[in-house]
């Protein structure tokens, strides 16, 4: 099972980087746990510069930008191969 984190305030991007996220995990079939991590200290642990953030499996995958759907199938079949 795959932890997706996305990191910040809860800002109209940060909600877009989710619904992306979900999306793509029901597109996929995968069995995964989207977080929402809002607090500032949880957030500044992943030493990124600017929010939304997404991380897979505690690795930063993308910050300060909203990814397109294809970057996270992508981002997500890779971790698949990790696994």
């Amino acid at each position: 099972m795959f932890t997706i984190k996305v990191l910040g305030s809860g800002c109209a991007n940060c909600k877009r980087v989710e619904q992306i996220a979900r999306k793509v995990v029901e597109e996929m079939a995968i069995e995964a746990e989207i977080v929402k991590v809002t607090d500032y200290q949880d957030i500044m642990a992943y030493n990124i510069l600017s929010t939304p953030g997404l991380v897979i499996n505690e690795k930063v995958v993308s910050s300060g930008r909203i990814p397109t759907p294809a970057e996270v199938t992508t981002w997500l079949a890779n971790a698949l191969e990790a696994a």
